[in-house]
């Protein structure tokens, strides 16, 4: 690395406060009368840089002692969920999980969530009106005519629940076991699923054996292989 050099003045001071040029001789040796010539006489004038912006909060001269978390921005977009082919109203679907697994259903629509609109319907089954993902059911050959049927009323925020406050517990209740009440279901869905099911009925029963067949139960046995049934 060169050593820095020692930086030297044009007009060095031949005693302290009193230079070797005069004011004139500088004026000229500092080329200040061909800048002035050049802009007309006038020596030119730049305008100021505006200061930045001073931030509304300033940051903390410390770092916290325990890490705060940060929700992660989600940049993905939603897009909406695809049906299968396989899967169109009034197809008879198997339910392969949850507490109906194995129970033969009707869909009758897709939701804006992307889920299934499905019933059994409840009075051939005992599966109501709900919800299913399509992940979790196998698409058979059978189809009923639900042109009957009206599902328009029905969307996502039809099946949402309605959030209960807890009531807080006595020292006497402390100790006791918690039991669960049940709500009871609204008269106005029980009405809906009505409707559905004696509009569905009709489409069901003109078919022999149909009623028959979303009633059972579907498993397999001994010595059948999945990959090769046909639905």
């Amino acid at each position: 690395m060169a050593p820095k050099t020692a930086r030297v003045s044009r007009n060095p001071d031949l005693i302290r406060g009193v230079g070797k040029y005069s004011r004139s001789k500088m004026y000229h040796k500092r080329g200040l009368w061909a800048i002035k010539a050049k802009n007309g006489g006038v020596f030119p004038r730049h305008d100021a840089k505006p200061k930045p912006e001073a931030p509304a909060e300033k940051p903390p001269k410390f770092y916290p002692a325990d890490d705060v978390k940060k929700p992660l921005v989600n940049k993905r977009k939603a897009k909406p969920t695809k049906l299968r082919a396989s899967i169109t109203p009034g197809t008879v679907l198997i339910i392969l999980t949850g507490r109906f697994k194995g129970k033969r259903v009707v869909f009758l629509k897709q939701l804006p969530s992307g889920l299934l609109l499905v019933t059994g319907p409840f009075k051939v089954n005992g599966v109501p009106l709900r919800r299913v993902n399509q992940s979790y059911v196998i698409a058979t050959s059978t189809k009923v005519d639900i042109t009957g049927v009206n599902v328009e009323k029905f969307d996502d925020k039809y099946f949402s629940k309605e959030v209960q406050k807890k009531k807080k517990k006595g020292e006497g209740e402390f100790f006791e076991a918690e039991k669960e009440e049940k709500s009871a279901l609204p008269q106005d869905k029980k009405d809906d699923q009505k409707t559905v099911d004696s509009a569905l009925l009709k489409s069901i029963e003109a078919v022999s054996d149909l009623k028959t067949y979303l009633a059972a139960r579907f498993s397999l046995k001994a010595g059948m292989k999945p990959h090769e049934l046909v639905f």
